[in-house]
């Protein structure tokens, strides 16, 4: 049997791993999920007869080189960081590899001596990044093939509640790793381009600077920009291009709310707070505030943040008990984001009965025989359980497809690369369809820039 090792069995994992279990009678597979917790392992294996679970500790030299040495194909499912222990004996012993992070410069490093050994190490190729490559590559090429030029590029994803699950004032749960939630945008200022000029927006800014998003069927939305939408200028081939821009996508409202945190130093994960596992929530959030021998925390917190008692920004704040004297942060040495990551994981956490969801939204403005038009592509996928989420499907399924078409040798072009070709994309996406994974696309004369974005 051909042997696929999948390394890490997070969240993520158990679409991916359904995948191949139901594909491994026809494709002749064996699947081994290797986890340095054997119960998370053994979990996603179920009683299946072609799937084992193994103890997997990336940093032990011995079992990690067993286990890659002896499967055909090697898929990581770790935190980014984590890849390139992987990446480095799969390059040793001859094994192709997929991930869905990003590229590091470690990994872009290893490129030439991937291409020498006929190897394939395909990265990116979850959700986002991944089928926001391929949807948007399928697109751009169409418009390029028909002699079109692409001037303009924007591209949305967010993972939400669904609308069926969405409970409280924020509108918002989390629906994958809390922390990167906390510390979005941090790390320097977002970059993009508008109507050919170079825009930054640094991160105490970054939350009152959105762009308004509508989805047929799901409502209103918007979108904060990511960090840095330049580095796919010239991947994508839009070296020409007048306005790119990638963004993170929330319900209405949210960014308002959240820029108060940021505006306080909530999202702060540079410095210890004191005595932290003794702090109160209400310690906390008054630890930012100013001293005064008579005001209430309520009250200096609405006076330096401007917020009116008849507010919904003031609502939201009281909905997350962050007043409260009794709760404890109880984490020894956390960082003000470690902090405040605690508070709202006490209110944000899927219950039992949610689901959740994946929003995506592509536009492209181009011209065309001397017309100029647009395409809005929206794709939205909500999940059917804790196990089987959105997040889960949009992450896992490319995942598991491409590592079958590289075993299959249906994917050849070798080295580090990304999906943006066409023999990766085109297969893919249309498999995709098949699990309701669908791009709706509406086509217009061309709107130009969004000014309510207020990006300019």
């Amino acid at each position: 049997m051909r042997k696929i090792l999948v390394i890490g069995a997070g969240k993520s994992t158990a679409v991916l791993i359904k995948y191949f279990q139901d594909k491994s009678q026809s494709e002749n597979l064996h699947i081994t999920i290797g986890d340095i917790s054997i119960k998370s392992a053994t979990n996603l294996a179920g009683n299946h007869s072609n799937t084992k679970a193994i103890v997997l500790d990336v940093f032990d030299k011995i079992s990690r080189e067993k286990a890659i040495q002896e499967a055909d194909i090697v898929v990581s499912m770790l935190p980014a960081r984590y890849h390139i222990e992987v990446a480095k004996d799969c390059l040793k012993f001859g094994k192709n590899m997929v991930t869905a992070s990003y590229v590091s410069a470690a990994m872009e490093a290893l490129d030439q001596k991937v291409r020498e050994k006929g190897l394939i190490f395909m990265n990116e190729i979850g959700v986002d990044p991944g089928i926001d490559h391929m949807s948007a590559m399928q697109v751009i090429d169409r418009i390029r093939n028909q002699g079109g030029k692409i001037i303009l590029f924007e591209s949305f994803t967010g993972g939400l509640v669904a609308p069926e699950s969405d409970t409280n004032l924020w509108n918002y749960k989390f629906t994958w790793n809390p922390r990167n939630v906390v510390v979005a945008g941090q790390g320097g200022a977002a970059e993009f381009l508008q109507e050919g000029a170079f825009k930054y927006i640094p991160y105490h800014k970054l939350f009152r600077r959105t762009e308004f998003l509508e989805v047929e069927g799901y409502g209103r939305f918007e979108a904060y920009a990511n960090r840095n939408s330049l580095k796919y200028q010239s991947i994508y081939g839009l070296d020409d291009i007048l306005t790119l821009y990638r963004g993170t996508i929330r319900r209405v409202g949210f960014s308002r709310a959240w820029n108060t945190f940021v505006q306080l130093g909530m999202t702060a994960d540079d410095y210890i707070l004191a005595n932290s596992e003794n702090m109160s929530y209400r310690d906390f959030t008054n630890s930012f505030l100013a001293y005064s021998p008579t005001d209430s925390v309520e009250l200096k917190l609405r006076h330096y943040l401007k917020i009116d008692q008849d507010d919904i920004m003031w609502d939201k704040l009281l909905e997350l008990d962050l007043f409260n004297p009794n709760k404890k942060i109880d984490i020894p040495n956390a960082t003000p984001a470690k902090a405040l990551q605690k508070i709202l994981m006490d209110k944000w956490t899927l219950d039992k009965g949610d689901k959740d969801m994946i929003v995506m939204y592509h536009k492209f403005g181009y011209e065309l025989h001397g017309k100029r038009k647009q395409i809005d592509a929206t794709m939205v996928s909500i999940g059917e359980d804790q196990t089987y989420t959105a997040m889960a499907r949009t992450v896992g399924l490319p995942v598991a497809m491409a590592a079958l078409r590289i075993l299959n040798k249906q994917i050849t072009s070798t080295g580090v690369q990304i999906p943006i070709k066409e023999e990766v994309y085109k297969p893919i996406l249309k498999e995709l369809e098949e699990y309701g994974i669908i791009f709706k696309e509406i086509e217009c004369d061309y709107l130009g820039y969004n000014p309510d974005g207020a990006k300019g």
